[in-house]
Formats: C-alpha cells, sequence, structure tokens
C-alpha cells in the first residue's frame, strides 16, 4: 500500500506540472515576439535574474542562452544592490523571474535599470504585479495550481518559467541561424563537440611512429615494421615515396597460408593496393564513418602528392570520444 501510495503522489506532481506546462501554449503571443525581438537585438548581453527557486532556474535559463549563442549571465539581485550592479551596461537587457511579481531585491534595482533606459522583460506569475507593470515586455507564466500536496512548494510556477524560457532561448537560437558547429564551439568538451571539432591530424600517429616500407622490402622487413609500430599494418611506398598499398595482419595470414618464403618475398606481391585514404583536415568523425562502412580498422592519411603523413586507427578516435 505504501508502494501505490507513493507511485500515485509521483504521478500526481508529473501530471500537474505536465497541464500547466501545456497551458503555456496559449501564451507564445505578441509579448513572446517581442521578448524575442529585444533579446535578438541586444548588443551587449542578456542579464538574467531572481531570488530564491526563480534565482536557480534563472541561472539554467542564463546557462542556456550562453551556450545556444546567446552571450548571457545570471546575477543576484542582492549582490546587484551592493556593487554587482556595474555588470549592466545600457547595451544588455534584463531578464527577470518573479512569480509573485512582488520580490523586495528585483524592485529595488528598477530605478536603475529605468535610469539606464536598459529593456527589462519580466517573467513573472501576476500579470498586473508591480514588476509585470515596469517591465518593457511582461510574459505570463502563472500556473493555476503547484504541483506541491501542500500547495505551498514552488513546483509548477518554477517548472513554468523554465520552460518559457528554454522558449524564448530556443525561438533566438534559430534567429541567429545557431548551427551544430557553433553549438560545439561552446562546447568543446563534450562528445559533440570532439565530433564535430577534432581533425584526422589531431589523433594520427605519424613521424616515427607512421610505419612505412619500401616496395623493395621483403616480407620479413615489413613484419618487423609492423611489429614495432603496432598498428597491425604498415604503408607501403614507391621510389617516389607515394603511396602504393598496405600490408595489414589479414595480409599476413593469408601470405602464411600460401607458405611464401618470408626472406624473399617482395612485399609488392602481397600488399593491398589502391587502400583506404584520407586528408589530415578531414574531420575524425568521417574517418571513422569510413571504417565502420568498409569494415577496416585504420586509414591512411596522405598529403596533396598521395605521400602518407600517418595513420589514424579506430582505437585512436575511440579513445577521443568520438563516437
Amino acid at each position: 500500500m505504501e508502494s501505490e501510495k507513493i507511485c500515485r503522489l509521483g504521478r500526481a506532481v508529473v501530471e500537474t506540472e505536465a497541464q500547466m506546462i501545456n497551458r503555456l501554449v496559449t501564451r507564445i503571443d505578441d509579448q513572446f515576439v517581442k521578448a524575442c525581438q529585444y533579446l535578438h537585438h541586444c548588443q551587449g548581453r542578456i542579464v538574467v535574474m531572481g531570488v530564491g527557486k526563480s534565482g536557480h532556474i534563472s541561472k539554467k535559463i542564463a546557462a542556456t542562452f550562453a551556450s545556444t549563442g546567446s552571450p548571457a549571465f545570471f546575477i543576484h539581485p542582492s549582490e546587484a544592490k551592493h556593487g554587482d550592479i556595474g555588470m549592466i551596461t545600457r547595451q544588455d537587457v534584463v531578464l527577470a523571474l518573479s512569480n509573485s511579481g512582488e520580490s523586495e531585491e528585483i524592485l529595488s534595482i528598477l530605478p536603475f535599470i529605468k535610469r539606464m533606459d536598459i529593456p527589462l522583460i519580466s517573467l513573472t506569475g501576476k500579470p498586473h504585479s508591480t514588476l509585470a507593470r515596469a517591465a518593457t515586455v511582461n510574459i505570463d507564466v502563472s500556473v493555476e495550481k503547484e504541483a506541491c500536496p501542500l500547495g505551498l512548494a514552488p513546483t509548477s510556477s518554477t517548472t513554468a518559467a523554465l520552460v518559457m524560457g528554454d522558449a524564448l532561448a530556443m525561438a533566438l537560437l534559430d534567429k541567429r541561424g545557431f548551427t551544430e558547429e557553433d553549438f560545439a564551439l561552446s562546447h568543446p568538451g563534450g562528445t559533440l563537440g570532439r565530433r564535430l571539432l577534432l581533425l584526422v591530424n589531431e589523433v594520427m600517429h605519424q613521424g616515427d611512429a607512421m610505419p612505412i616500407v619500401s616496395t623493395q622490402a621483403t616480407l620479413k622487413e615489413a613484419l618487423v615494421e609492423m611489429t614495432h609500430k603496432k598498428l597491425g599494418m604498415t604503408t607501403v611506398v614507391n621510389e617516389k615515396n607515394e603511396l602504393a598499398g598496405v600490408f595489414t595482419d589479414g595480409d599476413v595470414r593469408r601470405a602464411l597460408d600460401k607458405e611464401v618464403d618470408i626472406h624473399k618475398t617482395r612485399i609488392d606481391q602481397l600488399m593491398s593496393k589502391n587502400p583506404k585514404t584520407i586528408a589530415r583536415d578531414i574531420l575524425a568523425a568521417e574517418a571513422l564513418n569510413i571504417m565502420e562502412t568498409f569494415k577496416i580498422t585504420s586509414l591512411v592519411v596522405i598529403d596533396s602528392a598521395h605521400k602518407p603523413v600517418g595513420i589514424i586507427h579506430i582505437h585512436d578516435i575511440l579513445r577521443a570520444g568520438v563516437v
């Protein structure tokens, strides 16, 4: 019975918040459009502020703006009153969150915002509150019911503010023509950043680490080179140092099946010609795609003269976090 009660309460919370969020759809109106226009034309940064739970939501909204092409930061109204307000410039736009619209900490700095003639966008739960009336644009994020069974803890109201903040950020993202590549630049440490930014030449084996033998080398010499470089293959070059082929572990097995003389047989008689290659300035993700398509584990990196300059192995790409 206790488990059923817990699940029932959990479902009620989710259902209540979902209902309140769904009602926000009708609030995407002219006020929302005006807010987006002010934010889009902002020459400085979007300054997001809030107190208490609204402060926590404000931090997340500021982070979402910043990571999707709209420079933004959070400022606590209380700290703003004690000097941090100097962080706000005339080129900025202020986005203030307050469910009641009467947060004293925010209201106390309204004279500064007005004196600086800074556009003020508010997200409030009371359209006729002091903050809403003072704002250049107010977006109504009111909810009829909190999900808290006591009706006290900010739940539906904070979720509604967060969702509206996301809606503004995504509208701006589209307005700015923000792309996957732009997102990767602001998330260089993430998987997407590595997938869209990491180049072949950043993970390839080059110089002395690259296995290479001439077409005149014997099978034994090729095996020694493969053993030393530990990549399971070696490149084979002609007299002009151009790529002539590759010799892999698979080629070794096929050669041994034929019982060839490893001391006398030349590698150009056993190598695989026309191997798959890639340029050094191509994304590592593209190298991985080629390997998966052709079911191979490495690619020869060549320059414009068709000379090998490196080897990129699938394990190097996976270790770099490109998936």
